[in-house]
């Protein structure tokens, strides 16, 4: 299975930061707390993210090697 569009900006992002927490996905993608738990949970579930902490302010999510690997393929999910 692909990434979306969106999975693949956060790629983008990922390669050029090195990493992301909860606040910058929610202002680079417009999105509120929730959505964006929910969808940087769910790449971590996926092995696209590694997680770094558990909970609050100090957790951020960089790329694995699954996702560095999907990221550079270009294939997208329907």
């Amino acid at each position: 299975m692909g990434l979306s569009d969106r999975e693949k900006r956060l790629v983008s992002l990922l390669k050029a930061r090195g990493r992301i927490g909860n606040r910058e996905y929610q202002a680079a993608f417009g999105v509120s707390k929730p959505t964006a738990s929910r969808h940087l949970d769910a790449l971590a579930k996926q092995g696209v993210l590694t997680r770094v902490g558990t909970t609050g302010k100090g957790t951020y999510y960089m790329l694995s090697r699954k996702g560095l690997t999907k990221g550079s393929k270009g294939s997208r999910r329907g």
